[in-house]
């Protein structure tokens, strides 16, 4: 079927004339700064890449799919025009020379504006989407061809189009009210089109050479520096959230421990935002818009309430949308720092009683800790008390939870460390210029010498990297979890003449020589997870710096080398098949995963009716499975499970249903423990 009404036309000639009027031209000063980045990339960078016709290729596509990453705007006509540019990117840029950048940037701006009014004049026709045709979109971006035609264009649209109404439909919005959110998205992305200054754009054309050279690598405007500046210097209020810009979504990448999304405890990485309201007000639907205008959107004063419309990642929610509320705070220090637990576990030996720690960052307060504060708060410091705390309560052994921890404070991954082993080196670091340092160690004895196991996922990154990867090397602990994020690079901040220049300068390498870097810390007993490795960590961007090896620096091995780790294995093994909690898990995992390998959605509604109560069907009876293998009444209906799943109500269910993997984590440490015997409980000294 055509795209019924071709609106295009019927646009009046003052908005052809604004469009023609408001091409974005660069400045000045422009030119020079980047003339001055490439300088500081070419020579600067940890990744020695000069800047020749194939890096020119790779920057004009990257350019291009930066601006229309879902191929939504521009046509194959357009590419095909583009890339006489293609070998000569890299000449124009070391003279100054922005015109290119420019003109895809404004055609873009063009092919976008005409579309959105193409649809917002199909919208508010008499145009009826058959809900009850046999179609299917495209979601596979990556496999998707660019528009040949106009006609293309308009039946790739119509399909988009329709898939956006049917999904509100869905979410059982009434057919008007769906057309009219969509009107009202279409007309703010509008809107948000004709703000774009030079600024913006040379932001995305210099970061789209920046990310070339490594994902970390990055220029910001001095729009973009100001704003910064005055989030940190005016503490602005949100809900703890790091998100990004993908596919026209606006993507949670991690929840900041401690913060209030993180206290709610329903929003999760990979959750995508599809819109944003404040307190009682209508929501606004933001897919398309600005990150740092999502970001604007859902700041605001403490103790206020935002509402946010959610496609969930993972869960009973996922792939359907959810509305849920955060009430604004600030984030302290105090709020993100380490605390513990006891868990108790049963094992057919004996019980034990195992300490936990979490630590959600590598803190410090830098400048107390500068000023000779002698109470300075750090994590290290905190960590020090807490495992004082553990032994007066003669706990078995500990497991550090490093779980979504980003980093932070390198000295503090060294000195969290040094708690752990005695007087080495803990990390290397190799610069730019090939030298080595090895600076980073541990000076004191082991302050904690019994039974340690280290928790990580996904998410841990960094500095969690470290002191993992540390702890491995020198078998002083058992890791455990998923293999972490592979972040292992160091990033110096470079100003330059308009803005600043955030580079890579230096890789993070392990006692035993080999990089944190891409490959991460892969776990001795891996437990499932939740997170797809193709699509989160350093490995998911195809222009990561790549693992390597330098040489190893003596380190000793403590008495943990002889851990019966294929035993514990064998055990954990029999456990996932046999615990009904982690059966579950495994269940919902392998739905999830089965989910992720659809490329195309159907557009019948009653065929995504049927699909949904499929799902939901599917995960009440593996439910219901669980709780009859524990002796629990099943739930009657997908409602029920819902609302008994809320996080006010995480206090009154058991650790192996509330954290299963934390649960199985103190499984293992206690197998170790009954094979431990009759070795003491201190046996770890070097």
């Amino acid at each position: 079927m055509s795209y019924i009404p071709r609106v295009i036309a019927c646009l009046s000639f003052s908005i052809f004339a604004l469009l023609v009027s408001a091409e974005v031209q660069f400045d000045t000063e422009q030119p020079e700064t980047a003339v001055e980045i490439v300088d500081e990339l070419i020579n600067k960078h940890y990744r020695k890449q000069d800047l020749n016709d194939e890096l020119s290729k790779q920057f004009l596509y990257k350019y291009i799919d930066n601006l229309d990453p879902a191929k939504s705007y521009l046509l194959q006509t357009d590419i095909n025009e583009f890339q006489r540019w293609e070998t000569e990117l890299d000449d124009m840029l070391k003279r100054g020379d922005l015109t290119a950048g420019f003109v895809i940037f404004n055609r873009y701006i063009k092919r976008a504006t005409e579309r959105l009014q193409a649809n917002i004049d199909l919208l508010e026709s008499d145009y009826q989407f058959d809900l009850n045709q046999d179609e299917q979109l495209s979601i596979d971006l990556d496999e998707l061809p660019w528009p040949k035609t106009m006609a293309e264009a308009d039946e790739l649209w119509r399909k988009r189009l329709k898939e956006a109404y049917l999904r509100l439909i869905l979410s059982d919005k009434e057919p008007q009210a769906a057309r009219d959110l969509l009107i009202k998205r279409y007309s703010n992305l509008s809107k948000q089109l004709s703000q774009r200054d030079n600024e913006d754009t040379f932001q995305v054309f210099m970061n789209s050479l920046a990310a070339l050279y490594d994902p970390h690598t990055t220029y910001m405007s001095p729009r973009s520096m100001e704003n910064f500046r005055i989030a940190m210097s005016l503490s602005l209020t949100g809900i703890g959230a790091v998100l990004q810009f993908e596919d026209e979504n606006t993507k949670v990448v991690r929840v900041v421990p401690g913060g209030p999304a993180d206290k709610q405890g329903i929003l999760q990485a990979g959750d995508v935002i599809v819109g944003v309201g404040q307190d009682q007000e209508e929501i606004t639907d933001v897919i398309g818009w600005r990150l740092d205008d999502v970001v604007d959107l859902i700041r605001g004063p403490k103790d206020s309430t935002v509402r946010l419309e959610i496609i969930p990642a993972t869960g009973e929610s996922a792939g359907t949308n959810r509305e849920i509320a955060i009430i604004r705070d600030k984030i302290q220090l105090e709020e993100q720092a380490a605390n513990s637990e006891i868990i108790e576990v049963n094992t057919d030996v004996g019980n034990y009683k195992l300490g936990v720690i979490t630590v959600p960052t590598f803190y410090l307060d830098i400048e107390a800790y500068y000023n000779r504060d002698p109470n300075f708060k750090s994590s290290t410091r905190d960590v020090m008390r807490l495992l004082g705390e553990l032994d007066e309560q003669k706990v078995d052994g500990i497991i550090l939870d490093l779980r979504n921890n980003g980093g932070g404070f390198l000295q503090e991954a060294t000195t969290l460390t040094d708690l752990f082993i005695d007087p080495g080196p803990v990390v290397q670091v190799r610069y730019s210029n090939q030298m080595i340092s090895r600076n980073h160690r541990s000076h004191a004895d082991a302050y904690y010498r019994g039974p340690l196991v280290v928790l990580i996922n996904r998410l841990s990154a960094s500095a969690s990297e470290i002191f993992a990867g540390a702890i491995q090397d020198y078998q002083r602990g058992l890791v455990i979890g998923g293999q972490s994020f592979g972040k292992g690079t160091v990033q110096v901040q470079l100003p330059v003449r308009q803005g600043q220049l955030k580079l890579t300068e230096s890789k993070f390498y392990r006692v035993s020589g080999n990089s944190t870097q891409h490959l991460g810390v892969v776990p001795d007993i891996e437990l499932p997870s939740y997170f797809d490795t193709e699509k989160v960590g350093e490995s998911a961007d195809e222009n990561a710096l790549p693992w390597d090896q330098i040489n190893a620096v003596p380190h000793r091995r403590y008495n943990f080398t002889d851990i019966p780790l294929e035993t514990l294995k064998e055990r954990h093994v029999y456990r996932q098949s046999k615990d009904p909690d982690l059966v579950y898990l495994n269940q919902e995992l392998s739905l999830l995963r089965e989910r992720r390998k659809e490329n195309s959605i159907s557009l019948n509604e009653s065929v995504r009716r049927d699909e949904m109560a499929k799902y939901d069907t599917t995960l009440l009876t593996i439910e219901n499975q669980r709780r009859q293998s524990k002796g629990l009444e099943p739930y009657a209906t997908i409602e029920e499970w819902r609302e008994s799943r809320s996080p006010e109500d995480d206090d009154t269910r058991d650790l192996s249903e509330r954290d299963p993997l934390l649960y199985e984590t103190g499984n293992i440490l206690a197998d170790y423990l009954s094979l431990l015997a009759p070795k003491s409980l201190l046996a770890n000294q070097p």
